[in-house]
């Protein structure tokens, strides 16, 4: 099975294209252009690197989100603007269950993916190896840094933040961080069943202060 890989949920983007389990080619990046120009581009020199067509893709693997509004919108759009025009199956992931998937399954403590929601909140989840599979502690939510801190003292068990995120609010952080990148092979092994192409939807869990701002104006009319 062929699959294409995308995670633009945040600023680094990770890309791969997959033979089964073998990696025929990746990408992982913290360019700091917007993941709208470099997407594509990236995208086609895969497939040069791995020497396989288009059309030998199986599936589409996306990151659906929490993240960042925009990086989560274009890389679900690519995704199933090339499932549909590829006739590939859709896969959504969770952007937190594939950044704690980066985390080594030996790894036993309870592993605290993070991404940075602004004014000391952040999208989160609690995730835990099972059995080699990763189990969830805590469903993923927007949550301030407090709570999630409360949450983490009341779990009684050693814990882990994972990604670049968490570096960057380590002052409000209390714990051992793992500054880990997004890796689109990771979502390989968190796939279940495949998405409706027409129905498919991001996970954005809080809405962007844009879409506030529409519906705050739509209420007043």
């Amino acid at each position: 099975m062929n699959l294409l890989l995308i995670d633009t949920s945040n600023q680094p983007m990770s890309i791969a294209i997959m033979q089964d389990h073998a990696v025929l080619s990746e990408m992982t990046t913290e360019n700091k252009k917007d993941h709208s120009s470099q997407l594509m581009p990236g995208i086609q020199h895969l497939f040069e690197e791995a020497k396989i067509d288009k059309s030998e893709i199986d599936g589409i693997v996306v990151a659906k989100g929490p993240g960042s509004y925009t990086g989560v919108r274009i890389g679900v759009t690519t995704a199933k603007t090339l499932a549909y025009a590829l006739n590939a199956k859709l896969y959504g992931v969770s952007s937190l269950l594939a950044l704690a998937a980066t985390m080594d399954e030996s790894d036993q403590r309870l592993l605290v993916p993070i991404i940075d929601a602004r004014r000391e909140a952040v999208y989160t989840g609690v995730y835990q190896y099972e059995e080699g599979k990763l189990k969830t502690i805590l469903e993923d939510q927007y949550l301030p840094i407090q709570e999630l801190k409360q949450h983490l003292t009341d779990f009684k068990q050693p814990f882990v933040y994972i990604g670049k995120d968490a570096d960057k609010l380590s002052n409000y952080l209390d714990g051992e961080i793992q500054s880990h990148l997004p890796h689109a092979p990771a979502m390989k092994p968190l796939l279940t069943e495949s998405e409706d192409i027409h129905t498919f939807v991001p996970n954005y869990i809080k809405l962007s202060e844009a879409e506030r701002n529409w519906l705050n104006q739509q209420n007043q009319n």
